[in-house]
């Protein structure tokens, strides 16, 4: 494994291009040296058009600007060090150098990419799923290749693929599915492929990438990237011989690159579907004709493209039992079909909330709180789409969670005396007040007394806590969520 530290390597540096800034390489992130800001918290767009010069694409791979714009997302995403140690902070420190070594390296063909470290993460539904994390000098040199071939590609790509591109999303890939029930197409054929990520084949993959890229220097750093060895939890160094590993910016470009093929291919069928990544819902009329689409698409996989699908995540299922992006549908043909949170997603919310909310917790109670409201802002971006009668389930998860709150309040109050002169102070009654710190009741018992919630009320809450139903409100209705806000945290 080879380490690209600007120290380990003989500092050769490129001439400096006609119209170039100098032998001196720019200060590509900004900072105190260059005055230059960073851009953060927005998508950057990618410096390189798509219709230019395709047999000189390392030429524009290397570019200042592409270089610049590849490292400032790269920062951006931070992310864990890869097998060599080195943090995005220490890459970043170390630019000035690296652009001009790695600009020589790719340019002449030699750029050897790092092993790749693996490590383990649970999957929802059980089993684990495997991670590939390159190191951050790779993961710079992937998103440079990825901002210039992405818009090659991105053309030849089918509308109903909707998993890692660019004003694409969960939201509309079930926008879509929508269209298809209300055209009758209420038969899904619900296909999840079989450890997808681990068993692209390189020599097709590299195939269909050489149609559309057709500078070879490209391909061949793509190829060295596909091969990289990966250094398993224990130390053990693997030979890669198949697989994008999930973690690098390059692999979900080409997860759609290989599965472009079998897009096309529905559509050559006639069939109506919705593909994000590796999960595919086909939609049809009948149980009949799900039957066979599951039989032949799954045959088209196996001896084509040379994967297989989940024989125990696939099925062919009505709108109900279909768990897709974390949703699910309710309703039918005539009434219309509306979206539901999936039985899968609400365990996991709940799960999640508990985690977040052990009654030991001990840190101040406002990094808890921002911790709660940064969750809950996101989960509610994502599920917005849900049916307003979909957010009826919520109230309880929301009510559950001030719950959680008030016991962490109540046990980190070590006498009765600390914990009555705390509901006073914060406008309980004596009595119940009272009442709550005599009782020998447990904590979670006492959550749900009189006086913890006059202490601790709605009006405590909407101050400092967000609301799962609040956040929908706001995307969905945001006059009524502004006239209601103070109403959308009453209850227990």
């Amino acid at each position: 494994m080879r380490t690209m530290k600007a120290e380990q390597l003989p500092l050769v540096l490129a001439d400096s291009p006609k119209g170039g800034l100098g032998a001196t390489p720019p200060n590509l992130l900004g900072g105190e040296a260059s005055g230059m800001p960073i851009a953060r918290g927005k998508e950057l767009e990618s410096p390189i058009p798509a219709e230019a010069d395709a047999s000189r694409l390392m030429e524009r791979i290397t570019s200042e600007i592409n270089l610049q714009v590849a490292l400032t997302k790269v920062v951006q995403n931070k992310g864990a060090p890869g097998v060599d140690g080195q943090s995005v902070k220490e890459v970043e420190a170390d630019q000035e150098a690296l652009v001009p070594l790695l600009r020589r390296e790719l340019l002449a063909g030699i750029y050897q990419p790092g092993d790749v470290r693996r490590v383990w993460l649970p999957k929802p539904g059980g089993g684990q799923r495997g991670l590939g994390i390159p190191n951050v000098i790779d993961r710079w040199v992937q998103q440079a290749v990825l901002q210039v071939i992405e818009p090659i590609f991105e053309p030849t790509f089918h509308d109903s693929s909707h998993g890692f591109r660019r004003g694409r999303g969960a939201q509309t890939a079930i926008a879509q599915a929508q269209e298809h029930l209300k055209r009758g197409l209420t038969t899904i054929v619900d296909i999840d492929l079989a450890k997808f990520f681990d068993r692209v084949n390189h020599q097709r993959l590299l195939s269909r990438l050489a149609e559309k890229l057709q500078d070879k220097r490209v391909l061949a750093l793509i190829g060295r990237m596909l091969k990289a060895r990966v250094v398993m939890p224990d130390g053990t160094s693997v030979e890669t011989e198949e697989g994008t590993p999930q973690g690098g910016p390059l692999s979900p470009l080409l997860s759609n690159v290989v599965l472009n093929e079998l897009d096309w291919e529905l559509e050559g069928r006639g069939l109506r579907f919705v593909r994000y990544a590796d999960d595919c819902n086909i939609f049809v009329g009948s149980l009949r004709a799900g039957l066979r689409v599951m039989k032949g698409i799954s045959h088209f996989l196996e001896k084509r493209l040379r994967l297989y699908v989940n024989t125990d995540k696939s099925a062919v299922r009505e709108p109900g039992q279909v768990h897709f992006l974390g949703f699910r549908f309710e309703g039918n043909s005539e009434k219309g079909w509306r979206v539901h949170l999936s039985e899968k997603a609400s365990q996991r919310i709940k799960k999640r909330l508990r985690e977040m909310t052990p009654r030991t917790w001990g840190q101040p109670l406002e990094r808890c709180l921002k911790e709660l409201n940064t969750y809950i802002v996101g989960w509610g971006g994502y599920f917005r789409i849900c049916a307003q009668e979909a957010t009826e389930s919520w109230k309880w998860i929301d009510s559950n969670l001030r719950r959680r709150v008030r016991a962490i309040v109540i046990r980190r109050k070590k006498s009765p005396r600390s914990l009555y002169r705390d509901l006073v102070r914060n406008g309980a009654r004596e009595g119940p007040a009272a009442a709550v710190a005599r009782s020998s009741r447990g904590i979670w018992h006492k959550s749900a007394q009189f006086g913890v919630h006059q202490a601790y009320g709605a009006i405590w809450f909407r101050e400092r806590l967000k609301t799962l139903v609040g956040e929908w409100a706001k995307h969905n209705s945001p006059l009524l969520s502004a006239a209601l806000g103070p109403q959308l945290t009453l209850g227990f």
